[in-house]
């Protein structure tokens, strides 16, 4: 009978890239501002990241790996070694953050569903 041997030591983290960078950034107590001016990048763009609205390159991954102390294959793909699952030293900072973001991704959907409406409702004129 074949021994059958894993490369992983945990289990894979099924979240996304972009769930899995606001989860350690916020273990970290970094806000999307302070990630973005370590790593050279507007807000914006950490922002698009854990919105999973686009990726890093290869460089400013290895970049954002190094800031965090997480491994870069874990923070892409979910695979290999995971940091520890902790919160930060002030869980209820974390959880406000989080909760920020959360508000600030909602506004961001209702101002795209009002623009697919309005496309919709011209569309409709136009027929």
């Amino acid at each position: 009978m074949a021994v059958v041997t894993s490369i992983h030591r945990r289990l894979p983290d099924n979240d996304t890239f972009g769930g899995r960078l606001s989860r350690t950034r916020d273990a970290q107590g970094l806000t999307t501002t302070q990630l973005a001016r370590r790593v050279g990048v507007p807000k914006k763009t950490i922002e698009q990241w854990e919105s999973d609205r686009s990726e890093p390159g290869v460089e400013r991954l290895s970049l954002v790996a190094g800031v965090l102390n997480v491994n870069m294959l874990w923070l892409l793909h979910g695979v290999g070694d995971a940091p520890e699952d902790d919160i930060g030293p002030d869980p209820l900072a974390a959880v406000t953050m989080q909760l920020e973001r959360l508000k600030h991704m909602h506004e961001d959907t209702g101002r795209i569903i009002q623009r697919i409406q309005r496309e919709l409702v011209r569309l409709e004129a136009e027929r």
